[in-house]
């Protein structure tokens, strides 16, 4: 036998059986679209090229590397646009507070503006510890001053900002303007009743209740009381201003009895209990009202009762101030010792819901000398007592604590550089509100989540009693229905009584007849 011929087919079986393995290698993966050959091919060469260490211990993870590599390559790398972000968004608008009119004038520049230095208050409000931030202060002073260019205002301050759960408000005050009216939501629904009311007259008269409910407290005049100021709120500074509405004694009676975070959405309902009259934009006023009225301090001496013609009779207390002019300043030591050197200089809000008491018991528009019996009859049921809150300018030391916290904390921002510090008061009764005072210099702000401090734990107010059913009786009790069975016993019953009644008028009319 040929040595020769069989080396030769036994090569031709190798090279057939490493062909059908090449072939078998060469299958792809239905999964991965991947075959094993080209992948120990990739796997060699990356072994070759790198060469690492203990390449057995490493094999693995190296295949897992050019698997991995495999499918990085079928990726797309072409990505979708990105959209405009929230903060793009502000940036742009806020990006105008910036940009100067070319119709300003320089001359109308250099005039006196009714805007304060809320740069130089930002600058004392950080050496004070509080405050919004040297950057957010420069934003929220140019919006203000678009919102005096827009509104044409008086004078205009940062009130402060109140938290909210989704966003937050800027609030500004301004001065009210004589002359300026807001339409009011009372004589909308006022007007909405009349039109019910003719409804009713046209149709089928019905049963009214009887029921006459308490007359409601008349609210504020504008520039007075509670409504003396008026505020507009932002979102972020270059959004748009909205003006807050006027405040309600009803909404200032509401907002003392229930706890809600503002959402920052001033159309949105307010749910709670007791129910309260109005949106967030009206409960947000109302917390503004509630804070200035137990917050807004001023050194004593800095401003002095206004003189008013008629008033030197009069006990109610006055609502108006001025400046002194010759206010000297305080010592910041002395008003950082002293609760006595700070004073409100805002209204306090009586139970009522207003800075001034109104008799409900006297309508309005009558007139209690045109007749005497009138008044005979009105001064029979007792009179109310009027209610009469602390005067204007009353020292800060005359506060009351509550739930053992005393209302207010007074420090100097500094005892290093005492010579430029300023003396810091900070309320505890409204966590946020701030006030400080230097020299002749002074400023309020809030910055915080607009609640009232409730004591340690706060029991919300409890659902009244389910009310009693009605006394039941036979004059108010309902019968059932009779059955067919008794109606018909009934009816056989009367028509027994009816027959026995004729019969004895007959008999009656018979022996009438005989006797005549």
């Amino acid at each position: 036998m040929d040595t020769t011929d069989g080396n030769q087919d036994k090569s031709e079986e190798r090279l057939l059986s490493a062909a059908s393995l090449k072939t078998f290698m060469m299958k792809a993966s239905t999964e991965s679209n991947l075959n094993l050959y080209d992948h120990l091919t990739c796997l060699l060469i990356k072994v070759m090229d790198e060469q690492p260490q203990n390449v057995v211990d490493v094999i693995e993870d190296m295949s897992r590397d050019v698997k991995q590599v495999c499918f990085e390559d079928n990726r797309s790398t072409l990505r979708d646009l990105p959209q405009t972000t929230a903060a793009e968004l502000l940036a742009e608008q806020q990006r105008l507070l910036f940009s100067q009119p070319e119709e300003t004038d320089q001359e109308e520049e250099l005039m006196e503006t009714p805007l304060p230095n809320v740069s130089e208050i930002g600058f004392y409000m950080e050496q004070a510890g509080v405050g919004l931030g040297r950057e957010e202060m420069q934003r929220v002073f140019l919006a203000l001053k678009q919102l005096v260019d827009s509104q044409a205002l008086l004078c205009c301050r940062l009130w402060g900002k109140i938290l909210g759960t989704e966003s937050s408000y800027i609030v500004a005050e301004a001065e009210y303007r004589e002359g300026e009216e807001e339409q009011s939501t009372e004589e909308v629904a006022e007007e909405e009743e009349r039109k019910a009311d003719v409804r009713e007259n046209e149709m089928d008269p019905l049963p009214h209740s009887t029921y006459k409910a308490l007359p409601a407290v008349p609210k504020e005049a504008l520039g007075t009381g509670a409504n003396k100021f008026l505020y507009y709120v932002c979102k972020e500074p270059g959004l748009p201003w909205v003006k807050l509405p006027s405040v309600s004694p009803a909404q200032i009676t509401a907002a003392r009895l229930i706890r809600k975070f503002f959402t920052g959405r001033l159309d949105t309902t307010v749910v709670s209990y007791p129910p309260f009259p109005g949106n967030e934009a009206n409960y947000l006023r109302a917390q503004i009202a509630r804070i200035s009225a137990g917050t807004q301090v001023s050194p004593q001496g800095f401003f002095q009762a206004g003189e008013e013609e008629g008033d030197e009779e009069d006990e109610a207390p006055r609502d108006s101030y001025e400046m002194n002019p010759d206010f000297e300043g305080v010592a910041v030591a002395e008003m950082a010792e002293s609760l006595s050197t700070w004073v409100h200089h805002v209204q306090h809000i009586l139970q009522q819901g207003r800075c001034t008491w109104v008799n409900l018991a006297v309508k309005p528009g009558e007139d209690s000398n045109e007749e005497g019996e009138a008044e005979e009859k009105e001064e029979e049921p007792d009179e109310p007592e009027p209610e009469v809150g602390p005067p204007l300018l009353t020292p800060l030391s005359q506060d009351a604590e509550m739930f053992n916290t005393p209302p207010w904390t007074s420090k100097v921002s500094s005892t290093l550089t005492s010579q430029h510090a300023v003396a810091v008061l900070r309320s505890n009764l409204w966590p946020g509100a701030h006030a400080y005072a230097c020299g002749k210099k002074f400023e309020n702000i809030y910055v915080g989540w607009g609640l009232k401090h409730a004591g340690e734990g706060y029991i919300p107010a409890v659902p009244p009693l389910a009310q009693r059913e009605y006394p039941s009786g036979p004059d108010i009790t309902e019968a059932l229905d009779p059955s067919v069975e008794e109606e018909q016993v009934l009816k056989e019953a009367l028509e027994e009584q009816q027959a026995d009644k004729e019969e004895m008028e007959d008999s009656d009319e018979q022996e009438e007849e005989d006797d005549d």
